[in-house]
């Protein structure tokens, strides 16, 4: 994020650099919900512009699972293994290719409150054979659309171009820019 929020030439502070003990419960329906709790609790908490995003994997032979609940698909406290490991038993009994996208919203909250929210996604498929060595989460099942390579395969600067956090950025940017003054 402070990568992708680098053009704005501003002072870029990640939470867990804040001496607090706000803690944000993911309690929200949808990915804009959560977003927009996020950004708005450390808004109001140090009266500062707050961005909190909120992603997800959606699955279409899963009808769009595990989604919000992508970070839990295996159950609380299991790892990336067991969560790639889980989706991919999931899949099994279905027919391939088996088309995904990661889907992300990012939350604008200014300390006097309101929201400002922007969307991103990456076109995928799920492939059954890990690759790569980079990423995290679903990152080396989920083959990119555009580039033929998993999200683990391509560099960090790749991803800053086609994930679907860097499009959610970039779509708020010129509305962050606005309300930070140009």
């Amino acid at each position: 994020m402070r990568i992708l929020l680098q053009p704005l030439g501003v002072e870029i502070i990640d939470v867990t650099e804040l001496a607090t003990e706000v803690r944000v419960d993911e309690i929200g329906k949808t990915y804009a919900e959560n977003a927009s709790l996020k950004a708005g609790i450390f808004a109001e908490h140090f009266q500062i512009w707050a961005i909190g995003d909120d992603t997800g994997l959606e699955v279409d032979a899963l009808e769009g699972a595990p989604g919000l609940h992508s970070a839990r698909l295996a159950g609380p406290g299991r790892s990336d293994v067991d969560r790639r490991n889980r989706l991919l038993s999931l899949l099994g009994s279905h027919q391939r290719p088996w088309t995904a996208r990661f889907r992300c919203v990012v939350a604008l909250a200014g300390p006097e409150g309101g929201i400002d929210l922007a969307e991103g996604e990456c076109e995928g498929e799920i492939i059954p054979d890990e690759r790569g060595e980079g990423g995290f989460g679903y990152d080396s099942i989920f083959l990119v659309k555009e580039m033929e390579r998993t999200m683990a395969e391509i560099s960090p600067k790749e991803k800053n171009r086609v994930s679907h956090r860097a499009r959610a950025v970039q779509a708020l940017l010129p509305t962050l820019k606005m309300r930070l003054g140009g």
